[in-house]
Order: structure tokens, then C-alpha cells, then sequence
């Protein structure tokens, strides 16, 4: 029987492993195209695929299965979940796979994209370019169609360039850069705040005016310490709630 092929995955030593291998496969999951099979490899080839001991991953297997994103059957085997919910809360643990898992898992709409002068408030990111390439994308839940959230993302013009925007209606910004564009992803530098819906994003995500709304900006940055893109995300405030675990 055919299984699903999740994403690869670099680890981190400086954090659980467990974490890292839940992360990275939540997202290939919800990152899934409809036609994918549902049925997952056996925690062995999981085990194999990630570089973890079978015990690793089946931590990180019971992390989804509690999630609702999996199933797992005697003798039958592990599967996806066609119908799970996708409104989970924003959890982050300081690894780009988190990020990525973040933002998966909606059907997404590119809205718009093409080169807009740099925005005052993100000069300092990009100290020598009078111009980036903005891309604007709504984010839906899969089942019922409902705007969850809707971001903008400046990115480079040298790497906007490389990228296809079918990528961006299947995968997160961060995903693409890394995976498809081929940038060493060095760190991301996260801001939540509270705000309140301009009339665009009270438009965009069906809320009303002023209403309380998550609003997100994610910076990142190469290897080199250079940004590569700046994300901001409005989400609907009655769909998200943002949590990041420290390790001491």
C-alpha cells in the first residue's frame, strides 16, 4: 500500500528531539495535497526517516495523535486524519519547523504580489534596497471556508525571483525559502501583540471593525544574518491563542 512521504528534517541537539520530529511532520501534514495517501509509514521507517529511536518517535506520534491530526489502529496502522481540525493554537519552541507548522494547514489564496517601495516601518530590515517584492495571501479552514488569517510577506527581490507562487498556495513563506528557494534559514525573530481589525483586515477575515485581532511579525534571517523576509499575519482573534516554551 502506498504511504505518505513526509518532509525531511536538519535536528537540533539543543532541543528535544521528540518536539523537532512532531513539528516538522504536523507540517508536512498539513501541508498534504488532497490526492496524497493517508496511510503513514510504520514508526520504524518513521524512526529511520527522521534519525530518532523508535521510542523518539513514538512521543512524537502520541503529540499528534492528542492533536487529532492522526489515527493509529492496531495491526491496521497510522492515518492522517482527513478531517481535523486546523485552528490550533500558535506553539513555538524556538524551531524553524514550528514556524512552518504554524502556518500549515489552511487553503490558501494568493491575493496579490509584485515589487512595492520598503515600507518605513521595515527600512531597517532591509538597509540599501529602495524596493521588496510584497506577496498578500488569505488563509481559509479547509472544511468550512472561514478566513482564519491572511498575511503579508516582503521578501528580497534577488529571491523573489525563485519563487513559484503555486509553492506558496501549498506551503508556508518560510517552507518555500528554505526548501524550494534553497536559503540557509540562520534564525526567526517573533512579535505578538494584540491589535485591533483595520477596515482590510476586518474585510479579509469577516470580523468586524476593531475588533481584537493576533498580530504577528516574523523576521528572518540567513545564515549570514541578513533578512530575507519580513512576515506579518493578522489572525482572527477567536481562532488563535499564542504560547512559546522556554528551555532552561
Amino acid at each position: 500500500m502506498t504511504v505518505f512521504a513526509p518532509d525531511s528534517l536538519a535536528l537540533n541537539r539543543k532541543l528535544p528531539l521528540w518536539y523537532q520530529v512532531s513539528q516538522s511532520l504536523r507540517a508536512s501534514i498539513l501541508g498534504r495535497r488532497p490526492h496524497e495517501p493517508l496511510r503513514l509509514p510504520t514508526e520504524g521507517q518513521l524512526a529511520e526517516h527522521y534519525g530518532v529511536s523508535v521510542l523518539t518517535m513514538r512521543q512524537a506520534l502520541k503529540e499528534l495523535e492528542q492533536e487529532g491530526l492522526i489515527s493509529r489502529h492496531r495491526r491496521r496502522g497510522t492515518f492522517i486524519e482527513p478531517a481535523a481540525q486546523r485552528g490550533a493554537p500558535v506553539r513555538l519552541l524556538g524551531s524553524v519547523d514550528a514556524i512552518v507548522a504554524q502556518q500549515s494547514g489552511e487553503r490558501t489564496t494568493v491575493l496579490g504580489h509584485g515589487p512595492a517601495p520598503v515600507p518605513p516601518e521595515l527600512a531597517e530590515h532591509f538597509p540599501g534596497l529602495d524596493e521588496i517584492v510584497e506577496y498578500r495571501r488569505l488563509r481559509c479552514d479547509e472544511q468550512s471556508g472561514e478566513p482564519t488569517n491572511w498575511a503579508q510577506n516582503a521578501v528580497r527581490p534577488d529571491l523573489a525571483d525563485r519563487i513559484d507562487l503555486a509553492d506558496l498556495t501549498r506551503w508556508p513563506m518560510t517552507k518555500v525559502l528554505r526548501d524550494a528557494v534553497g536559503v540557509r534559514i540562520g534564525r526567526i525573530t517573533d512579535t505578538v501583540e494584540a491589535r485591533l481589525a483595520d477596515p482590510e483586515t476586518a474585510r479579509l477575515l469577516s470580523v468586524p471593525l476593531l475588533s481584537p485581532i493576533l498580530h504577528y511579525t516574523g523576521v528572518t534571517y540567513d545564515a549570514k544574518g541578513h533578512v530575507v523576509d519580513v512576515a506579518r499575519i493578522r489572525y482572527r482573534g477567536d481562532r488563535f491563542s499564542f504560547t512559546v516554551t522556554v528551555q532552561a
